[in-house]
Parts: structure tokens; sequence; C-alpha cells
């Protein structure tokens, strides 16, 4: 029987929309959503006619991150480790920006998709975290050292250490997302935003793109590798299969510390 697609790709003149199409799971990420989307990201990086993509979530979420289930059922390498590492998306090379729309909640892997987009437009009701610790898990998809970049080293380990979420106002505050508008104005907003990326010379757009990526992430090389090696770690700990039960199961964790 054939799956529904994960994933839908929309092209509009210059303007790619890729939209994640499981609102029944907050648009969460599994093996076959990770597939597509590296697909889609590819499209739209090979189709000469498109100089600018949308990234958004269908429903009332954008992304809550890793699918939990799918992780306990064992699809972790699939969703983390394959082209593009986790959703096919954050580690991938592109020469066209990506523009987050932020429909809703970014949570997890959700805000690091967001932190791998070259700039964002979120609702004023979205919120942004990286819960990953209560997990058992860290936020090995960038989300640390691109958030270190960013943020004074006290934000960052408040974020990562308490797992709290912020809302988009105090996102937009520190710089870490473009526009806050009301829900309904957020796609409209990101199309703007994209038309005026547009309509600028490709060249200039790809170069001055890589220079900015360049200059921001320092060594990336190294910082994934040592990314991997504590992501490797933890996904494959008992705490990791124990945070993912507890939260299936809607009860508090008992961590080991192994």
């Amino acid at each position: 029987m054939t799956q529904p697609k994960t994933i839908s790709l929309a092209i509009d003149g210059p303007i790619a929309t890729i939209t994640l199409e499981r609102p029944e799971r907050r648009n969460s990420v599994n093996a076959q959503l990770t597939r597509e989307l590296s697909a889609a990201v590819q499209a739209c990086e090979a189709n000469p006619q498109v100089a600018v993509t949308i990234l958004t979530g269908s429903g009332s979420s954008f992304c809550a991150g890793m699918d939990l289930a799918a992780f306990a059922d064992g699809e972790t390498e699939a969703i983390l480790h394959g082209k593009g590492r986790f959703a096919g998306f954050v580690g991938v090379r592109r020469t066209k920006p990506v523009i987050a729309a932020v429909n809703g909640p970014a949570m997890a892997g959700g805000f690091e998709l967001v932190l791998a987009c070259d700039m964002a437009v979120a609702a004023d009701t979205a919120i942004f975290g990286l819960p990953e610790a209560k997990r058992g898990l860290i936020a090995g998809a960038g989300g640390v050292f691109r958030l270190a970049n960013r943020l004074p080293i006290a934000l960052v380990n408040e974020i990562i250490l308490i797992g709290a979420p912020i809302d988009a106002a105090r996102a937009c505050a520190l710089g870490l997302i473009n526009r806050v508008v009301p829900a309904a104005d957020v796609m409209a907003t990101a199309r703007d935003m994209a038309g005026k990326v547009a309509a600028s010379a490709p060249m200039s757009v790809a170069l001055g793109l890589d220079l900015a990526r360049s200059a921001a992430s320092g060594d990336e090389s190294a910082l994934w590798s040592l990314n991997d090696d504590y992501l490797n770690r933890t996904t494959g700990s008992k705490d990791a299969q124990e945070g993912a039960r507890a939260f299936l199961e809607k009860r508090p964790p008992a961590w080991r510390g192994e």
C-alpha cells in the first residue's frame, strides 16, 4: 500500500514552497519525511527557475522535531545520519536561500530546521525550544552550535539545559528570526521576502549567502564531528530509550545516567 506523501512542493515562478504534511503528528520527522524533504530540497537546487524556497508546516505546527515513535521503532539512522543529516535538510550545502515560514510551534528538531534556514518569519503564536535533554537526547541537528554562534553562552545554556520554550517575540529580539506577524500573515510575509530575494542577481545571492554562512559558522566541519560524536552517544544510550518511552507513555522518565 502506498504511503501518503509527507511533503508537498509547489513552484510559483521563482519561488518554491515546501510544506511538511504530517499535521496529525505535528509534522514530526520520520524516515519517510526525511527522504522526501531531501528530494524536494535537491529538486529546488537543481531547478534553474527556482531562486528561493519557503519551508513551512501544515496544520497548527511547524515541526515538533524527530518523531519519537519512529525513533523507538529504529528509524534513527535514516532520520539523523542520511544525506543532509537530520530531516535530509540541516546539513545540506545549498546555493539558494530558504526562508522558514513558522506557522506554529517549532520544537526540538523543528527549531533546528529554522536555525538551518537563512531567514525566518514566525506567527506571533509560535514558540521555539530545544527540550532534548528532557528526553535523554541532545540537540544534535546543529542546534547547539548554531545557537552558540548567534547568542551569548548563558542564553544558549538556558535554552539547551532547561529546555523551556521561548516565544516568537523573544526569538525575534534575540535575532533568531526576522519577522513576527499575525498567524494569518505568515505566508504572505514570507512570499514578500522571497520575492525581494528573487529580484536580486542569482550569482550575487549565492556568493553573498556562502560568504555570510562562512563568516557566521566558523569551522563547521569540526563542529559537526564533535556534534555527531555526542549525538551518537545519546541516541545509543539507555536514557534516550527511556526518554522516548516516557514521553509516549506520558510519565516522568527514570534516568539512569547511561
